[in-house]
């Protein structure tokens, strides 16, 4: 529980920064199907984690990192009980699960996922 499984980095331009990526370490990048301005990034074969390049109007982190959670709900009242707070809603994305925003005390923000089955 609470396993590094992905990363977002935040950009003002989103296409360049995923192309800047493509370029420098031959990774892959397509639109999102459920987010626009959002794009997908495929690092490769082998151990490692995928990404994606998404607006700083979503976020002005530079980098956030998702934890994968069995129960989303439940790690959400222990972030909250150990001093973070969620941010934003609790979301469905289709075919892969749920998903949360939530920040340590310091304001750091984080994703978490809990996948479906």
């Amino acid at each position: 529980m609470g396993r590094i499984i992905y990363f977002e980095t935040t950009s003002e331009s989103v296409d360049t920064t995923a192309q800047f990526y493509a370029e420098a370490f031959g990774w892959r990048s397509r639109s999102s199907p459920h987010l626009p301005g959002y794009r997908l990034l495929d690092t490769g074969a082998g151990t490692g984690i995928d990404g994606a390049v998404m607006s700083r109007e979503h976020s002005a982190q530079p980098v956030i990192v998702w934890l994968e959670v069995d129960d989303l709900r439940a790690v959400v009242a222990d972030v909250e009980a150990a001093g973070g707070a969620r941010r934003g809603e609790i979301n469905e994305i289709p075919g892969e699960g749920l998903v949360c925003y939530v920040t340590d005390p310091a304001g750091v923000v984080f994703g978490l996922k809990q996948p479906i089955g």
